[in-house]
Parts: C-alpha cells; structure tokens; sequence
C-alpha cells in the first residue's frame, strides 16, 4: 500500500483519508496501552502477592486476581493518556 503525505492527512492509495491527530492518536493509545498493560500487571500482582492474598477476581486468587485488575486498569489507563498525547503532539512540527 502507498503512503502518500498531503499535508495534514494521509492517503491511502486515494481510499482512505485520515487526519495527522487521528493517526497519532491511535497509535499513541497502543503503545501507552501495552506498557500500561505490562506496569499495571507487574503492580498489581507485587499487591496482590504481599497484601490482598484473599482476593478473588475472575478466576483468579491473590496476585493473579489482582495482577487481572492491575492490568486492565493499566490498559485503560495507557490507552486514554497516548490518545491524548498523541492528539496533543501531532499539530507540532519542526520550523526550518
């Protein structure tokens, strides 16, 4: 597929046409959404493990249950900061 830069938006072979802020805030929310995913995961189950050993959450007991919930809260978490970001950053360009 070509990629052709008009401007502010991208064309895909003259099908698609998407604007420079939703570009970059798609893929601002999916990489702030994986290394969300993967902190929250390690966080919640450092919690889980040492102080919430009774928990149960979708199958799940202790540092899994609350490594599930760490994860998502970090995924969701991520996504909406790199949309915003990635809405923020993408009207700055370099001046020559």
């Amino acid at each position: 597929m070509a990629l052709f830069n008009s401007g502010y938006e991208f064309e895909f072979q003259g099908v698609i046409k998407i604007k420079r802020k939703t570009l970059y805030g798609l893929g601002g929310g999916v990489i702030l959404s994986i290394i969300g995913l993967v902190i929250g995961l390690f966080t919640g189950m450092n919690i889980g493990g040492n102080y919430f050993t009774e928990f149960e959450f979708m199958g799940g007991r202790g540092y899994e249950a609350v490594g599930y919930l760490g994860a998502i809260t970090g995924a969701v978490i991520g996504m909406l900061l790199g949309l915003l970001l990635g809405i923020k950053f993408s009207g700055k360009t370099k001046k020559r």
